[in-house]
């Protein structure tokens, strides 16, 4: 079960014992198309001190086309092996803020490198914010039909038990970036045991 955070609960400290407390950990962002996880996590990484990873284009430089080219020319299952080899392949090589597509959590073999490897943090967002963050774009393959707020929620209903797996959840919102970082740190802060050993057991 997720340890939620909520911003009253953060304050912003210095970061450097927090980064080494992850040791080669990554901190692995998921959560649905919209929720932020690029834009905040390369704030996350830089309040960490650690690089940035998109997942997304690390599948697209390996495959030399974008998402929605793979999509196209391969479906849907095509994709979704290679971006668990390439998800696994990245958790090799933390520490790391590593956002990850909306489906890769969905995968069991995903899931365990990452429990692994990582800590998890989930961003959590409405149907609304999610919706209106994403017609703005027209980029998203599993989109493009006839009824995308339907789709939307269907995912949505697919999804959210199995992103709640995720060790943090913080609710991605319209406020500033900078404060959805600061619950970020405060849940990993509450996560890594102070000399850095993953935690003992689930967290009440």
């Amino acid at each position: 079960m997720s340890d939620v955070v909520t911003h009253n609960e953060a304050a912003p400290r210095p970061q450097a014992d927090l980064s080494a407390a992850l040791g080669r950990r990554s901190v692995v962002l998921v959560g649905m198309m919209g929720a932020g996880k690029s834009s905040i996590g390369r704030r996350l990484a830089a309040r960490l001190g650690i690089p940035f990873v998109d997942a997304d284009t690390e599948i697209e430089k390996a495959a030399g086309m974008s998402i929605s080219e793979i999509f196209s020319a391969h479906g849907e299952p095509y994709f979704r092996a290679g971006e668990t080899r390439v998800i696994a392949r990245l958790l090799e090589g933390g520490p790391q803020v590593l956002a990850t597509g909306g489906g890769a959590f969905m995968n069991a073999d995903t899931r365990a490198s990452v429990r692994a490897k990582g800590i998890s943090v989930w961003l959590r967002a409405t149907l609304e914010v999610l919706n209106r963050r994403i017609k703005r774009r027209g980029d998203r393959p599993l989109l493009k039909n006839a009824d995308p707020v339907e789709t939307l929620r269907r995912l949505i209903d697919e999804r959210y038990p199995v992103y709640a797996e995720a060790d943090i959840t913080v609710e991605s919102r319209d406020v500033p970036h900078e404060a959805i970082v600061d619950e970020i740190l405060e849940g990993l802060r509450g996560r890594i045991a102070p000399e850095g050993a993953a935690p003992e057991g689930p967290a009440p």
